[in-house]
């Protein structure tokens, strides 16, 4: 554990963060999951676009990067619509 002061803070700052983008992250691998498993049904299109809008929040929020963002959006898209 650190000593200085600023270290500590920093330490408890780190905790906090890392437990908010948990849930994003979290959120994020559910809805592509989702996409994935209902790729070829009716409600394909909608479970797209959602998982979509979750990869675009977390790349937003900085959690992942822009570039993963958008390679994780194109292999998703191209699995949903393969499987049409």
């Amino acid at each position: 554990m650190a000593n200085i002061k600023s270290a500590v803070k920093r330490a408890r700052q780190n905790e906090k963060r890392a437990l908010a983008n948990k849930g994003v992250r979290t959120r994020m691998r559910t809805y592509t999951k989702k996409a994935l498993e209902s790729a070829g049904s009716d409600s394909s299109a909608e479970d797209l676009r959602v998982a979509i809008r979750h990869i675009d929040k977390a790349a937003n929020k900085g959690i992942i990067h822009k570039n993963t963002a958008s390679r994780k959006k194109s292999r998703l898209t191209n699995k949903v619509n393969a499987a049409n």
